[in-house]
C-alpha cells in the first residue's frame, strides 16, 4: 500500500511538471532575464553615393544599393526586465559603401564618387515584445508521453540611441585612402565648411523576431534601420571646392572624378544633398 502510494505521489508530481507553463509565472521569468548574442548579416548604406536608379532618394528604403551591400556582425547583452519589455547593450561592426559607378541614373554615374567606410556602433536599445508564445513543457523525456513541447517565439520592435565610428576612405592609384585628412569639400580651409567629426549619435529603430531551438537556445532574425546625425559617413555633404586650392592631387582628383558631364560639377556646384546619411542592418542571431 505505502508503495502504491509513493508511486502514485511521484507520477502525479511528473504530470505537473509535464503540463505547459504560461512564460508569466515566476519561475519561468527568473530563467529567462539574461541572454547574449551573435549576430552575422548583412549591411547597406543609404547616403549620396550609389544607391537607386532615381535621386533624391537616399534618406528611404526606396535607395537600397544591393550591388554595394556590405558584411557585418554583432554581439550583445540582453536583459528582460518585465514579460513585454527588454533592454540590450549592441555592438555593431562592419563595412558599407557606396558607388555612384553602380547606378543608372545619370547624375549620380557621372558624378563618379564612390566610398567604403567601417562601421563600428555601439547601442542601447529598448525592446517592446508584441506577440510572445512561451511555454515550458515535460521536464523529463519519458518515452512515450507525448506533447507538452516547449514553445519560445517572440516578435519584438525596438529603438534606442548609440554612437558609431565611422572613417571614408576611397581607391586611389590602387589604394584605399582615407578621405577625411584630405578635406574633398575644403573642410576647414577659406571658403569652406567646418571640419567634421569621424563619430555620430544615432537611433536604431527595427524589428525581430526568434524562435526556440531548446530550452537554452534561441535563432532569430532581426532587421534594424539606423538614423545618423551626419551626412558625412560617405565623405560627401555639400559643393565642390576649387580643386585648386586642396593640398595635394589625390585630394583634387578623389573630390571629383567625373569622367562625363564635367561641366556638371565645378567648384560652388552641388556636390551633396546635405540630407543626413542612414544605414541598415540585416542579421541573423543566436541567443
Amino acid at each position: 500500500m505505502k508503495f502504491t502510494v509513493l508511486a502514485i505521489t511521484i507520477l502525479a508530481a511528473n504530470l505537473a511538471l509535464a503540463q505547459p507553463t504560461n512564460f508569466n509565472t515566476q519561475r519561468n521569468w527568473s530563467m529567462n532575464k539574461k541572454e547574449l548574442m551573435i549576430g552575422l548579416g548583412g549591411t547597406s548604406f543609404l547616403g549620396d553615393l550609389g544607391g537607386a536608379n532615381k535621386t533624391g532618394t537616399d534618406y528611404s528604403l526606396r535607395d537600397l544599393d544591393f550591388p554595394s551591400t556590405g558584411f557585418g556582425g554583432s554581439i550583445g547583452y540582453r536583459y528582460r526586465f518585465h514579460p513585454y519589455y527588454a533592454t540590450s547593450t549592441i555592438l555593431n561592426i562592419g563595412m558599407v559603401r557606396g558607388d555612384d559607378a553602380k547606378t543608372a541614373d545619370l547624375i549620380r554615374n557621372s558624378r563618379n564618387l564612390h566610398f567604403r567606410s567601417p562601421i563600428i556602433n555601439l547601442s542601447q536599445r529598448f525592446e517592446i515584445i508584441l506577440l510572445a508564445n512561451e511555454k515550458i513543457g515535460r521536464r523529463f523525456n519519458i518515452p512515450g508521453l507525448k506533447g507538452f513541447k516547449d514553445h519560445n517565439e517572440q516578435f519584438y520592435i525596438f529603438t534606442g540611441i548609440g554612437i558609431t565610428y565611422f572613417n571614408p576612405k576611397a581607391k586611389y592609384n590602387g589604394s584605399w585612402t582615407a578621405l577625411r585628412p584630405l578635406r574633398t569639400e575644403g573642410q576647414g580651409l577659406s571658403g569652406g565648411p567646418a571640419e567634421y567629426l569621424p563619430v555620430t549619435a544615432t537611433i536604431p529603430f527595427g524589428v525581430g523576431l526568434r524562435m526556440g531551438i531548446n530550452r537554452f537556445w534561441r535563432l532569430g532574425i532581426e532587421a534594424t534601420y539606423v538614423k545618423t546625425f551626419s551626412d558625412y559617413i560617405d565623405d560627401v555633404h555639400g559643393v565642390y571646392y576649387d580643386p585648386a586650392q586642396l593640398a595635394t592631387p589625390e585630394a583634387a582628383y578623389l573630390s571629383n572624378p567625373a569622367s562625363q558631364n564635367a561641366g556638371w560639377f565645378g567648384p560652388g556646384n552641388q556636390r551633396g544633398d546635405k540630407q543626413n546619411d542612414a544605414m541598415i542592418y540585416l542579421n541573423l542571431t543566436v541567443y
